[in-house]
């Protein structure tokens, strides 16, 4: 896991979202790579089909998302460079950062452009822009092929040390285990925790602990009783308990449309999760 793509769509949280990505890149002595995220056309049209413009503000409008573009680059490199992460191609060893030149438009060009890399880096979603949209995270997940690192809203001080694997048996969380692969070979203490009752058909998490001590993984299986609590809840609290600094989680082994109504694992670690956590679907 050496590359590292991180959509930049507001200075909002940006000094943790870039934290996130400086640990991950120290961890693997990586590369960061960011670009600037535009909305595209469709999502400056009002609900009667009429631009926020008229014919002569174009190009005032084009020089001010020039502008938005080129500050958000100035900030991701100072930040960078505070963290001692230097520009790729400057003199030096050790994990680097580049700029994507010009923006990307859309969800659509930012997930085909992250297939690039070995994971994309993203702020916890949130539903109401300018933030980082839930629609933006979503189609990551499940339009990239890669995994998605979602940062906390506080900065973590360490990543992959001890880690939390939300097992539940599905192919989703099994495929997040194998992009998760070279944090979990790097790790201190590796936890595989199921909640009773909360599993799909499949092995069990001291069955897969198993399976991963053959890949030289340090994990142990545990499984905890099932209780009034939801099991997106008891897994953040667990990994707290822990103190995990990293989880694990396969996304929406249920359905997105049943998650928004009734709720699900996936849906309340994205809106609670206080550690960084590693999805993939």
């Amino acid at each position: 896991m050496k590359t590292f793509f991180v959509p930049v769509v507001g200075h909002e949280g940006l000094e943790t979202l870039l934290a996130t990505a400086c640990l991950a890149a120290q961890h693997f002595d990586g590369l960061i790579e960011g670009a600037c995220i535009l909305p595209a056309l469709a999502d400056y049209v009002d609900l009667v089909g009429d631009l926020p413009w008229t014919r002569g503000e174009q190009t005032p409008w084009a020089d001010r998302l020039h502008t938005e573009a080129l500050a958000f680059h100035e900030a991701f490199a100072a930040a960078l460079m505070r963290r001692g992460i230097r520009e790729a191609g400057a003199p030096g060893s050790g994990p680097s950062y580049r700029w994507h030149s010009g923006p990307l438009t859309g969800d659509d060009a930012m997930s085909q452009h992250s297939r690039l890399f070995s994971a994309s880096i993203v702020r916890r979603p949130k539903y109401a822009k300018p933030s980082f949209a839930m629609e933006s995270f979503q189609a990551l997940l499940f339009e990239s092929g890669r995994p998605v690192l979602i940062s906390p809203p506080i900065s973590p001080t360490s990543l992959g040390e001890t880690i939390m694997i939300a097992w539940n048996g599905s192919t989703e969380t099994t495929r997040a285990v194998v992009f998760a692969m070279p944090f979990l070979r790097k790790a201190r203490q590796v936890v595989v925790l199921e909640v009773e009752g909360s599993s799909v058909p499949g092995p069990t998490s001291r069955e897969l602990a198993m399976a991963l001590k053959c890949e030289g993984v340090l994990a142990e299986g545990r499984t905890v009783t099932a209780s009034k609590f939801p099991s997106g809840e008891i897994f953040l609290a667990e990994a707290q308990a822990l103190g995990c600094d990293l989880l694990i989680k396969g996304a929406y082994t249920q359905s997105r449309l049943r998650q928004i109504f009734f709720g699900g694992a996936t849906s309340h670690i994205l809106h609670h999760a206080e550690l960084p956590v590693l999805m993939a679907h």
